[in-house]
Order: structure tokens, then sequence, then C-alpha cells
């Protein structure tokens, strides 16, 4: 379903100031654009960011950067963050459109990423050939790599069956351990859990939501020749794209 154009939203995102309009340019130093240097922790698919500012404000002691890929669902993120901090200065969260699938052309490992959170993104099910598409795909995972602290960790919810299960393997061939894995996060007892408006609304229909926390650990030979190839496929994806345009300017 096609979203409605909010014209609010792209002037109120411009002159947010914590809304980074070109983030390739943050590649590697996102750590410096906030005022305080803490864990940080980074959001692909936040959405209106429901969960969001919730999780944002009550973890001030966290950096977050929130990610879409729409202007639209990022302003109505930008306003529920500023509801929540109620006119009190926001510091610890940055709002950015890119995306998602080009992760290494944004991050790097300057970043040093302790957490990346992946909430219900396209499963890609149609089709056996889309399941390359997926956030949670050996591909993209080997790119999270790249960004990653030492032990960092994934924390990724779905309310797909097919997506969680064809996803363990990815995990830990991409060299993550699943520390965490729950099959109706509803009924456990974990926590934090901040829920978006998506999986309430799933909750609502009686869908078990899935999840799983996914940790970092080094790499073998054969999986460290596998990294080594995504990200230099990926860096010679940024090349070309920044030779046309070099060519169109």
């Amino acid at each position: 379903m096609h979203m409605r154009t909010k014209k609010w939203a792209k002037p109120e995102l411009s002159a947010c100031p914590y809304y980074a309009d070109e983030p390739v340019s943050y590649k590697g130093i996102w750590r410096t654009k906030f005022p305080v240097d803490q864990p940080l922790y980074v959001e692909l698919g936040c959405g209106k960011g429901v969960s969001t500012a919730q999780m944002v404000h009550d973890q001030q002691d966290r950096n977050f950067i929130a990610v879409d890929i729409t202007s639209n669902v990022l302003g109505d993120a930008r306003r529920n963050v500023e509801r929540l901090y109620d006119g009190a200065p926001v510091r610890n969260v940055i709002l950015s459109r890119f995306d998602i699938s080009r992760f290494d052309e944004y991050f790097g490992p300057g970043d040093r990423i302790e957490r990346i959170y992946i909430n219900f993104c396209n499963p890609w099910t149609k089709r056996p050939k889309y399941a390359k598409r997926r956030l949670t795909h050996t591909r993209q995972l080997m790119q999270y790599r790249h960004a990653l602290a030492p032990a960092g960790e994934i924390w990724f919810k779905t309310d797909d069956d097919t997506l969680f299960d064809e996803s363990l393997p990815c995990f830990e061939e991409s060299g993550f351990e699943t520390v965490t894995l729950i099959r109706d996060l509803a009924v456990s007892d974990f926590t934090p859990n901040y829920i978006s408006e998506h999986e309430q609304m799933y909750r609502d229909l009686g869908v078990p939501i899935k999840f799983l926390i996914a940790r970092m650990h080094p790499l073998d030979a054969a999986g460290q020749a596998r990294h080594d190839a995504v990200i230099e496929e990926v860096s010679r994806r940024e090349k070309n794209e920044r030779r046309r345009r070099a060519e169109r300017s």
C-alpha cells in the first residue's frame, strides 16, 4: 500500500538538529556526532518510531541511530521523540534516511556499534530467489560485522515463521552465536521489549512474535574469506556509485 506523502515531513526533518541528511559523510565517525560518547545502538527500519521514541527516552545512557528509507515515517518518528522529551533537548538519537541494504556505505569499523536492531523487516518469502534481499541474509550480516564492536549483538524480531527459521543458519554461517531465542515473545518474561504499532497489531491478531539475540564471534578462515569477499563487492559497488554521481554533477 502506497503511503500518502506528508508535505510537512521533509521541512520538519530539515530543521531537526538530530537528523542526518547526508549520512554517507558520517561513515566511521558516527560516534563523534553525539555530545557524549556512549554505547552505540542502530535500529534498521524504525518506522514511525513509536517504540523507538520510548527506547531512546528510557535509555539516555545509550546513543541511538534510527534509520528508515522514507521521510514520511521519519517525520512521524521525530514527532514521537519530541513528544516524549516534552521540550527537553534530545541528545542521544540521530534520525537518518537511507537504503539499509547498502549498510556498508554508511557504517564502518570506526563506528564500533554495540547493538543492531532489526524489527519486522520485509520477509521476502514469495520466491526463493528473493531471500538474498533479506536484512538477515548472510550477505547483509557480513556487512553488519564490518561495523560491529567485538561481541556486538543483533536483536531480531519478526512475525514471519519462514523468515525466522531460514535466518537462523545465516546467523551461524556469518559468525554469530544465538544466545537468546524466543518463539512467542508475548508469553515470555523478556525485558525490555519496546512494542511498535506493527508488533501490537500482530499481538492483537494472536500471531506469535519470534525474537533472537545473536552475538558476534571471530570467524574461522572460510568465514573470513566470505566476509572479505562481501566487503570487497560492496566497496566496488560504492566506488561505482560515487563515479556515477560525479558524472551526473
